[in-house]
């Protein structure tokens, strides 16, 4: 092996190290294997950038499509976003998630010899299936470093892979596929409504810190269609999903615990994101935000506290101890809307290098209009 390959693959492992320490080796267990110190998703979203080599989202930008479905490797944080509701030909009703995530390693480090040995990116991907009908929920995870043959992106039309796992945009439409031994999922997104850029024309702030924010658009509503596969059957499914993309270098303040974020589907064709970021002393903090497209593609932008979010239940985790808010009532009185929002299933709980609560949600409003969703729960203890 050539020395500057060697040195590349000390440095690779000087890199993952403190990653894997902390995701894997620091999830400590007690005697009844419940684990007591759970990572949470939201810890990752601090300031994290040693270097100080990253770009921050401080100004607003000029985003430009489909170029910026691409990476972008001068910020430290990046991740794309799918959640969906789909049924069988038979009605059997799935919720999937599927996110890929793209993380920064520091760019200062290493020599400026090329080698191949040498990444600059870890990318890592969380999958999870709700089976509705019969009440389970499957997740898995993957992790690579940037390498062709690993995982990596395109820098022409979006190609994004780890292993066997993708997304790509073919003819205008995303192509996700993910596979394990007890499930898969293997779809087609058609985008219904226009790209939204959430925040401030795009620049979502997620403190008062400068620089705490992120570079955040949704479609809010794509045509779903292709196959499901758990265990030996196979599901040609339909339906419609979500799709986010984010990239930041720091996104939350030391004063903060989490987030809960909604997205609302509803059968009138109105769209609906939330998220309420919460601080450590239990209050929202006041930059939770969200956006209401309604079903003419119009936009509303709510600031808080032009919407309420209160919970309904709980929800305590078996595997790792944790309690969840587990059903809300939402109400937003500038819209005039007002809905409930219920678990399809109470332990969606992704427990994995992560730990946080995504699930498959049910929306009724008091005007009787029915709906879909996804909920995302992290900083929870």
């Amino acid at each position: 092996m050539k020395l500057s390959n060697l040195t590349g693959v000390l440095i690779i492992i000087l890199l993952i190290y403190p990653i894997y320490h902390l995701f894997f080796i620091n999830r400590d267990k007690n005697d009844s294997g419940m684990v007591v110190n759970p990572i949470d998703v939201s810890k990752v979203l601090s300031d994290n950038d040693t270097s100080g080599v990253y770009k921050k989202a401080r100004d607003k930008i000029n985003f430009r499509f489909p170029a910026d479905h691409r990476p972008h490797n001068d910020y430290q944080t990046e991740w794309w976003y799918f959640t969906g509701n789909v049924n069988s030909r038979s009605n059997e009703l799935f919720g999937y998630h599927l996110t890929f995530f793209r993380r920064g390693l520091d760019k200062t480090t290493g020599n400026t010899e090329d080698s191949e040995w040498r990444a600059k990116n870890i990318y890592f991907a969380h999958l999870a299936l709700t089976d509705i009908y019969n009440k389970k929920y499957y997740s898995s995870e993957k992790w690579s470093r940037e390498m062709k043959e690993l995982a990596g992106a395109t820098s022409g039309p979006l190609k994004l892979w780890i292993d066997d796992w993708s997304l790509k945009l073919d003819s205008g439409k995303f192509v996700i596929h993910a596979s394990t031994m007890d499930f898969s999922i293997e779809l087609r997104l058609e985008a219904l409504k226009n790209i939204v850029l959430q925040g401030d024309e795009g620049l979502s702030k997620k403190s008062d810190e400068p620089g705490n924010a992120s570079y955040y658009y949704s479609i809010t509503r794509l045509k779903t269609s292709g196959i499901i596969k758990q265990g030996t059957k196979s599901y040609r499914v339909q339906g419609s999903s979500w799709f986010d993309h984010e990239w930041s270098t720091s996104a939350l303040s030391g004063n903060q615990q989490g987030w809960d974020w909604f997205s609302v589907q509803l059968d009138d064709n109105t769209d609906i994101m939330i998220y309420k970021l919460r601080l450590k002393n239990g209050q929202a903090d006041p930059v939770s935000s969200g956006t209401i497209i309604g079903k003419d593609g119009k936009v509303l932008r709510l600031k808080y506290p032009e919407f309420r979010i209160e919970q309904l239940s709980g929800w305590k985790s078996k595997e790792t101890g944790i309690s969840y808010p587990s059903g809300w009532e939402i109400d937003i009185p500038v819209s005039g809307l007002s809905m409930t929002v219920e678990p399809r299933l109470p332990d969606q709980e992704f427990n994995h290098s992560f730990t946080y609560w995504e699930g498959a949600v049910s929306v009724v409003t008091t005007a009787g209009i029915k709906g879909t969703g996804y909920v995302e729960l992290t900083g929870y203890k």
